[in-house]
């Protein structure tokens, strides 16, 4: 994997947020052919969806707000 991001082996592993994300890759490898790796992953899609959704709502707000003719 450090060969892959092109960094060394030592920083990889000193660095408590990519030491996470290698762990967390890892993990999701292992559990990724069971039904709690499949129920994990859903959940996580699921929550990514609902906050894209929010997202996507307030903009669309926003775009009404703005495109709103203005009252006489």
């Amino acid at each position: 994997m450090a060969e892959h991001a092109q960094i060394s082996r030592a920083k990889l592993y000193r660095d408590h947020q990519l030491r996470a994300t290698v762990n967390e890759h890892r993990t999701r490898q292992t559990d990724a052919r069971t039904l709690t790796g499949l129920a994990t992953e859903v959940a996580h899609l699921r929550t990514a969806v609902e906050a894209l959704a929010a997202g996507v709502e307030r903009h669309e707000e926003q775009i009404r707000k703005l495109t709103k003719p203005p009252r006489r």
